[in-house]
C-alpha cells in the first residue's frame, strides 16, 4: 500500500476568509465549514483538497511549503491578474531559462506564498 496526499492544510488567522480566496482561485467551493477548520471541494482541474485551520500564532517567516499552480499556455498573465483581483499580491517574476519555465510568485491574503507557472 502506498501513501497518497489527501489534503493540504494551511494554518491561518481567518479560515473562512482564506478558504473563500482559494475556492475562487481554484474554481471550487467550500465543502465543509466547521468554524476553526474549513475545507474545499476537490478542484475541477485536479490536485489535492485544501483546508484551512485557525491557529493562535501569526505567520513568522517564509513558508517552507508552497503550491505551484500551472496556467494554460498563454494565460499566466491573465491568471495572475485574476488572482490579484481576488486579493493576492505579486512578489516577483522568475524564469525564462533554457527549459522555458516562467513563473510568478504571489502571496495569498494572509501572506502565504505560491507560484503560477507557465511552460
Amino acid at each position: 500500500m502506498a501513501l497518497a496526499i489527501g489534503m493540504v492544510t494551511t494554518d491561518c488567522a481567518d479560515p473562512k476568509g482564506l478558504a473563500t480566496f482559494w475556492a475562487a482561485a481554484l474554481s471550487t467551493t467550500i465543502s465543509g465549514d466547521y468554524g476553526a477548520f474549513v475545507m474545499l471541494a476537490p478542484p475541477p482541474a485536479g490536485g489535492p483538497v485544501l483546508a484551512f485551520q485557525l491557529v493562535p500564532e501569526g505567520r513568522t517567516g517564509k513558508n517552507r511549503l508552497h503550491l505551484d499552480l500551472v496556467a494554460p499556455p498563454g494565460q499566466r498573465d491573465a491568471e495572475v491578474a485574476r488572482l490579484m483581483e481576488l486579493g493576492a499580491t505579486v512578489l516577483g517574476e522568475r524564469g525564462g531559462d533554457a527549459e522555458g519555465l516562467v513563473w510568478t510568485t504571489l502571496a495569498d491574503p494572509e501572506g502565504n506564498e505560491f507560484c503560477v507557472a507557465e511552460h
